[in-house]
């Protein structure tokens, strides 16, 4: 891989599952990660399911917040001059799709270098393939020396050690260990499964039993190639080596692609064969044989599959088990979003965030889930509206939209969640300047509504009906339907959409009415200290900020900017964090910090640039960034303003935001 990288664009490890290509792909990242000046960049592809949704995922995992233009040109514009390895890892199940993304990005991105994973070639032009083989077996006849070096025997004596502390390779089962190598064929996950057994279960024993195993191959195509035969039955026989009722958890926490925390898997997996208050001996168990891994996340413990592993459970799911599941799962994760969506101002809004990143795979398939069949589209519907805010604040545009739409096309009925769907979907559409798609989607929310007699989407409506018109230039009938919108969801007591409403009323008027701009600020954050809701009261922050510099005092616009730099950080919104340096780049140039503002305006250049946007787009931005730029030209010099342009845009995001609070 060190030699074929330099000479290739493309880079594919081919090899059955099991093999190790993660691993290897993982491993050689990280030491050759000092080529590429702009880093590492790993996706990995295992728990999405959507073609469709791959480039948005992958713009993502950049850094790219959409904005008002779908994610390919966005993600094209942002990798276009980077020097760095993009690592797409598990491509096979959705192999058109990714060929057509690397087949673009080679053209159109001459620094970038990709490596893929995949059970098969992409077959892009200019393709290097590499397949990946299992590891050398061992020599039964060779000297104890030699079996101890052998790779396939290092691997084994490694996982066994942690099992079974002191483990190691000695005269007396040197013989057996270069056997169990050889019946393994040398697969890493079918060695690390084998080694799990060595906790209840002596070396010799072991390998008699893979010896009974595999003397008839059990499950699985006979006419499949060796190594896919010898993985299918290692987990054939790690499965008959688990307990019935971990047999029905294996199978049923492969439902999981984004895996699972003992909480969920107790609520979703309970029943039938399977008790509630036995589930969290079974996960042990299972983690015990290397069926599931285990990593800390906030706040806790979360269980997860290889993707072999994973897709080899869904295969032991009956159809009668895996529909009682469906319904649970969905369920499940249709009142997760209602609990932690975070169009609602609470305290805890940045840990619900965080939770709906996490669990976002889950939900994925959840929805999918619902949309397979007539009569629970209506929920994946409800599932995709609810996550109206998550999928504003993470940028996912394109996602919420595929999500929205697809919903609408499968429920007809003028339901609540159709109402609320049409008026999300009118609301993302209007943040990517498809403004002809969210008025046809407005009016029929509207006449529904009215149908309907539902109050609330009639407000939303008129809300999203303010924001078309402020989007088309009518500033006046905009404004009045925004404040008409924001009366009605004070008379029906619903603060959190009147938040929505003065955040977005303030930062499109703040242009043209500086003062009202403020007031409308004043008016969230004062909801905010009430509610104690820090994410809300951050865009409030910005709010007032903006607001301030538009009425002169700079010192307060800087103070309200550098306050909203923690929570916009947690959630990574590249967006805000682009318009806190690009402001407190003026405020620097009006306390006469010029070369810090020409630094500042070179950090936010470069995530302007990877949003594919400028500054001279924003209305509240236009007049104020060109001032600044000027002014500190003028100042230093051409020269010396150029020079701390460029440090300012070598900076990677969290540097360059670490750097202006503390300059600040």
């Amino acid at each position: 891989m060190r030699r074929l990288l330099p000479r290739t664009r493309l880079l594919t490890l081919t090899g059955a599952g099991g093999v190790g290509k993660t691993r290897l792909a993982l491993h050689a990242a990280s030491m050759l990660r000092g080529w590429f000046p702009d880093g590492v960049l790993i996706v990995e592809l295992a728990s999405l399911e959507e073609g469709r949704l791959l480039v948005p995922t992958v713009a993502a995992a950049a850094g790219i917040r959409e904005t008002d233009r779908e994610a390919m040109p966005l993600l094209l514009a942002g990798l276009a001059d980077k020097r760095m390895l993009l690592v797409l890892d598990g491509c096979e199940h959705l192999l058109e799709s990714c060929a057509a993304l690397v087949d673009r990005l080679l053209r159109t991105t001459p620094r970038l270098r990709i490596m893929a994973t995949s059970r098969h070639r992409l077959g892009v032009l200019g393709e290097q393939v590499l397949p990946i083989s299992s590891l050398p077996v061992a020599d039964q006849h060779a000297p104890t020396r030699e079996i101890a070096r052998c790779e396939a025997v290092r691997l084994f004596t490694d996982r066994a050690a942690a099992v079974r502390p002191g483990f190691s390779v000695t005269a007396a089962n040197a013989v057996t260990l270069a056997r169990i190598s050889q019946r393994l064929d040398g697969i890493p996950l079918a060695i690390e499964l084998a080694a799990a057994r060595l906790r209840t279960t002596p070396l010799d024993r072991l390998l008699s039993d893979l010896d009974d195993r595999f003397a008839i191959l059990t499950g699985g195509d006979r006419a499949a190639p060796p190594r896919h035969q010898t993985l299918r039955a290692t987990m054939d026989w790690s499965r008959s080596l688990c307990s019935p009722a971990e047999r029905h958890l294996w199978a049923r926490l492969a439902t999981f692609p984004g895996g699972v925390d003992l909480d969920t898997a107790e609520e979703v997996c309970a029943g039938g064969e399977i008790d509630r208050d036995e589930i969290f001996d079974l996960i042990a168990g299972l983690v015990d044989k290397s069926v599931l891994t285990s990593e800390r996340l906030q706040p806790g413990l979360r269980y997860r599959m290889l993707d072999s592993i994973r897709a080899y459970g869904r295969e032991n799911l009956t159809p009668a088990e895996e529909e009682r599941l469906r319904g649970r799962y969905c369920a499940h994760y249709r009142s997760l979003v209602g609990r932690f969506r975070i169009d609602r101002m609470t305290s805890d809004q940045l840990d619900s965030f965080h939770t709906l990143q996490v669990e976002l795979p889950n939900i994925r398939a959840a929805m999918d889930s619902c949309y397979a069949r007539p009569a629970s589209a209506p929920a994946g519907l409800e599932v995709a509206s609810t996550l109206w805010g998550f999928w504003l604040l993470a940028g996912a545009l394109t996602e919420g939209r595929h999500w929205l739409e697809r919903g609408l096309r499968l429920v007809s009925t003028p339901a609540r969640a159709r109402l609320t769907a049409l008026w999300a979907d009118s609301l993302l559409a209007l943040h990517q300047r498809d403004l002809s798609t969210a008025v046809i989607r407005i009016e029929e929310c509207q006449a529904l509504a009215e149908e309907t007699g539902d109050a609330t989407a009639a407000a939303f409506a008129t809300m999203v009906s303010g924001i078309a018109a402020l989007s088309a230039g009518d500033d006046r009938r905009g404004l009045a339907l925004m404040e008409q919108a924001r009366n009605r969801h004070w008379d029906a007591g619903d603060l959190n959409a009147v938040g929505i409403n003065l955040y977005l009323a303030s930062v499109f008027c703040v242009a043209k009415d500086p003062d009202l701009g403020a007031a409308l600020g004043e008016e969230l954050m004062a909801l905010c200290d009430a509610r104690d809701a820090p994410l809300f009261r951050a865009y409030a922050l910005f709010a007032i900020g903006i607001a301030a510099w538009k009425q002169g005092d700079w010192r307060r616009a800087e103070t309200m900017m550098l306050q909203v730099a923690e929570p916009w950080s947690v959630i990574e919104d590249r967006w805000g964090l682009a318009q806190l340096l690009e402001v407190l780049a003026w405020t620097a140039g009006a306390g006469g910090a010029q070369e810090r503002a020409a630094r500042l305006l070179g950090a936010a250049d470069r995530v302007w640039h990877e949003l594919g946007f400028s500054p001279t787009q924003l209305p509240y931005h236009v007049r104020s960034h060109q001032q600044c730029e000027t002014r500190a030209r003028e100042a230093l010099g051409s020269r010396t303003f150029t020079r701390e342009f460029h440090g300012g845009a070598q900076l990677d995001l969290a540097t360059a935001v670490a750097d202006a609070l503390h300059e600040g």
